[in-house]
């Protein structure tokens, strides 16, 4: 860009070559750079703009209904970008998930190696290297609760001016009236202690699997599914923030 803006300043100043010309002539490669320059100042323009993601329209159904299309999805694989904060230090990295209401695989990488893994089976954890109670906390039941937020049972349901609150006796959950996805979720331990997860950004999967069925063979207009792509787990002392880099449902 700055090369093309001290084209633009040595054609200014020969300003008397160009005045000598004829009445009406243009100068071509004068006329070039200012096309080119205007192009690429519309082009970081554009690129800089916010992208607008379409979001379905949700007028008319029930929560209930929503909640129920969920509850099909047996496990969720993800990517994940986590950054991980305890107190004034941090450290961040990537991630593979494999999650579903009683199990989880956990695969933590840092600079592309794979620095730790965390399994959960039934109640039963694994992990290397050990993990304390707080990080297990974090990492198993926030990440769960995280993904398969609809699995409350047992609730009540009120209707707020802009959400849903669902809640029984220790977990409440949020949802957008406008996204039906969640927007907070707050459970609290057996210790009394409580872990909160709070929601952002929607984003579409278009990557949606039935177990058992032969992928050519599913209608190709197979609905998406919607899920946010921005998370933050905060417990005690501690806070995950997460980014979902991609993400597939199961059922």
């Amino acid at each position: 860009m700055s090369k093309m803006l001290s084209k633009i300043s040595e054609y200014k100043g020969q300003g008397s070559v160009v005045k000598g010309q004829e009445k009406g002539q243009k100068h071509p490669n004068l006329l070039f750079w200012l096309l080119a320059t205007g192009y690429l100042l519309l082009s970081f323009v554009s690129s800089c703009a916010p992208k607008h993601v379409e979001l379905p329209s949700y007028e008319g159904i029930h929560i209930e209904n929503a909640l129920s299309e969920l509850k099909d999805i047996k496990s969720i694989e993800a990517v994940l970008s986590v950054e991980y904060e305890k107190n004034d230090s941090s450290m961040s990295g990537d991630a593979s998930l494999n999650v579903s209401e009683d199990k989880l695989n956990l695969r933590l990488y840092y600079l592309g190696f794979l620095a730790g893994e965390v399994s959960e089976d039934k109640g039963i954890i694994k992990s290397k290297p050990k993990l304390d109670k707080n990080k297990s906390t974090i990492l198993i039941d926030g990440l769960k609760n995280s993904f398969f937020w609809w699995n409350i049972k047992d609730y009540t349901l009120q209707e707020k001016e802009d959400a849903y609150e669902l809640k029984n006796s220790y977990r409440k959950l949020l949802i957008s009236k406008k996204t039906l996805l969640p927007v907070q979720q707050t459970i609290e331990l057996n210790d009394g202690e409580e872990l909160k997860i709070f929601y952002d950004v929607p984003a579409k999967s278009n990557n949606e699997s039935t177990e058992g069925i032969d992928q050519q063979n599913q209608p190709s207009n197979s609905k998406p599914i919607w899920y946010n792509s921005r998370l933050k787990i905060e417990f005690k002392n501690y806070i995950v923030k997460i980014k979902v880099k991609s993400y597939s449902a199961i059922k």
